[in-house]
This record gives structure tokens, C-alpha cells and sequence, in this order.
């Protein structure tokens, strides 16, 4: 039956519902051979569908935008397979939120990694500076001077960075910046490394500066697997206690925090004319930072799943910027496609500690 001019552009919700649905799925599954869907291939096939109900290219965007659906859009994913990746986890956040009583006692938790590729450019014609109305203009074209290897500590509870900047980043190299760190604060009486599952942070010269800076006896014939070395660094007895991230999760690491912050800040729009003046310039942002930007992050991720702490309702762009509906009550298409949750965040128990 034709719609007249009172219901047009009006679809109950089982309709509405069938855009979603189709949405969410595969285009493969609907005989498309695109790998994503447009909104062109999403309405043809759902006007394919439904013979006797048309439904414009309009109303299935905003059948879409109303219900938080992009299917034009894609983003990477990291799977872990780590199958102790929850334990690991959590014994690394419980580190990061005990870091401020620990640093108290005397034991101080320390976030290590590389920053490796960092290339020194000049821009073959200087930069042009911010006007009104003009952003400012960076030459494309530059002359490359060669690259540089970082090994970076961040000290978790003061927010300190110790670094070690040169050409390479080898097992040697790492080794004589867990020395140079571990010097740097006599009075400690235990050190807690978080450190990824590089093979450089477990080689035999990494245990060899460990066994020293710990006072033990080091006997590399015990000491040849890869496992054997895992498991002497990371003995709690020990002075120097080596804690890895689980498999793909070096996002867990607080140096990489910082990682980001030097790339934006200092690196992304930086303009060298040398090595030299890339690693002095390095060293004096380096500089500023320890003694005026250093500080603790805030380290809200227990190592448990979290939970949406805000209903699904209330967040859609504040009710889709105030057009046509009014009020805080979900619609009824809402109600079907979100049903009520209990949407409450969970206290972490090791968060009365600090």
C-alpha cells in the first residue's frame, strides 16, 4: 500500500532495525563484492531486499547516525595470545598504583624501552610561521642526515626520564643503560624493570649487568636458553626484578607515554642541519622536561575489562545536537536495539593502597 503524506518518511522499527542489521554484516553476505560498505551499496541492497517498502539514501544514513553505526570505517586491532596476559597485566598496574608507597620504601619502578628510526631531517627551504588565518607551511622536501637509536626509563612515580641516545640499540647497549639508570639512584634498595619481550632485554650481557649490580655470582653456562635468563631476571629476590609486558600489550609500558608526548612536542616539526644538533637539541628538551614537565601519569587501567561508565543514550552527540528529539528518555528504536545495562565501573581494590 502507498504511503500518503502523513507517515511519509515514517519506518516502524523492525524496518529501521533491518538497516543495522544489514549494516553490522559482511557485504559478502549480501552477494556484494566490495569489501566494505558504502552507503550507495548498503541502500541498493536494501531496497533489493524489501520490494514493497522504498527507503531513500537519506533516511538510511540517518537510520545509521542515529543508531552510532559506520560501516565505511575501519580501525587495527591488536589480538594478544598471551595466555597469561590477564596476570601479567595486573601485576604490572598493581606495580604502576603501588609506585608512589613503593618509591617510599626504598624500591623504585622503572619503565624502559627504545625508540629506534628517530631520522634527522632539514628541510631543504625554511619553515614559513603561523599567520592569521594560515597555518604554518613545512617545506616536503628534505635532506636526511642519518637516524638515531633511543633507550629512554621513565621513573613511574616521580615522572623523571633517563635516556642514552645513540646510532644503535643493541643487547650492549641496553645493558650499559640499565647501569647508567641504576646509578643514578644509589639509595634505592630494589628496582622493578618494565621492559617488553625484546630479545635484547634479556640477553646475556643484560644478565651479566644485572648479576654485577646485584652482587651475585654470574655463570653464563646456566644461563644459555632464552628461558634461563627470563627466569634469573626476574627472580624477586633479587635486587633487580625484570617484569614483562604480555605478548602485544607494550602498551602497558608508561614509557611509551612519554614516547608520544617527544614525537608531537619535539620531534614531529623538529629541523636539523646535523647529528649534532639533533642529539644537543635532543638533550636540552630532555633537559626542560626533568625539570619542568616531569611528572607522574595518572594510571587509571587495573588490568581488568572496562566498563562503559556513561549510558549508551546519554552520549550520541547530545542527542544528535538537538534535532527533533527532545528529553533524556531513549527512544523507542534505542530501547530495542540497547537494552538497559547496569553501566557501573568497578573500584579497583589495590586503589586504596595509594
Amino acid at each position: 500500500m502507498p504511503r500518503g503524506r502523513a507517515d511519509r518518511g515514517f519506518f516502524p522499527p523492525e524496518e529501521r532495525l533491518n538497516v543495522v542489521n544489514t549494516a553490522t554484516q559482511s557485504p559478502a553476505d549480501h552477494d556484494c563484492p566490495a569489501t566494505r560498505w558504502s552507503l550507495d551499496d548498503l541502500a541498493a541492497t536494501i531496497i533489493n531486499n524489501v520490494h514493497d517498502r522504498e527507503m531513500s539514501r537519506s533516511t538510511i544514513w540517518r537510520t545509521l547516525d542515529d543508531a552510532d553505526l559506520k560501516p565505511h570505517r575501519s580501525v587495527y586491532w591488536l589480538n594478544s595470545h598471551d595466555p597469561g596476559f590477564d596476570a601479567k597485566a595486573q601485576a604490572i598496574c598493581k606495580l604502576y598504583l603501588d609506585a608512589p608507597r613503593l618509591y617510599q620504601q626504598g624500591q623504585l619502578v622503572v619503565c624502559c624501552d627504545e625508540k629506534t628510526g628517530m631520522q634527522v631531517l632539514e628541510r631543504k627551504f625554511p619553515t614559513q610561521p603561523v599567520q592569521p588565518g594560515k597555518p604554518e607551511k613545512r617545506e616536503h622536501e628534505y635532506i636526511r642526515h642519518g637516524t638515531r637509536a633511543l633507550i629512554a626509563s621513565f621513573v613511574v612515580p616521580t615522572g623523571q626520564v633517563l635516556a642514552n641516545l645513540g646510532a644503535t640499540r643493541t643487547s650492549n647497549d641496553f645493558a650499559a643503560h640499565l647501569d647508567h639508570v641504576a646509578t643514578q639512584f644509589p639509595n634505592m634498595h630494589q628496582f622493578h624493570w618494565i621492559v617488553d619481550n625484546l630479545n635484547t632485554h634479556w640477553s646475556l650481557p643484560v644478565c651479566r649487568v644485572i648479576a654485577r649490580l646485584c652482587d651475585l655470582s654470574f655463570e653464563p653456562e646456566q644461563l644459555r636458553m632464552g628461558a634461563e635468563r627470563r627466569t634469573f631476571l626476574s627472580d624477586p629476590n633479587h635486587k633487580h626484578v625484570f617484569h614483562f609486558t604480555p605478548i602485544h600489550g607494550s602498551w602497558l609500558n608508561q614509557v611509551e607515554l612519554w614516547f608520544s608526548t617527544l614525537s608531537r612536542r619535539w620531534l614531529g616539526r623538529g629541523d636539523f642541519c646535523s647529528v649534532g644538533a639533533f642529539d644537543a637539541d635532543f638533550w636540552r628538551y630532555l633537559d626542560h622536561h626533568n625539570s619542568h614537565r616531569a611528572h607522574p601519569y595518572r594510571w587509571t587501567y587495573t588490568g581488568e575489562p572496562l566498563v562503559r561508565g556513561t549510558p549508551f543514550a546519554e552520549t550520541r552527540r547530545k542527542q544528535q545536537r538537538g534535532r527533533a528529539w527532545f528529553g533524556r528518555k531513549s527512544q523507542r528504536f534505542e530501547r530495542l536495539l540497547y537494552p538497559p545495562r547496569p553501566y557501573i565501573r568497578r573500584q579497583a581494590a589495590v586503589a586504596g593502597n595509594l
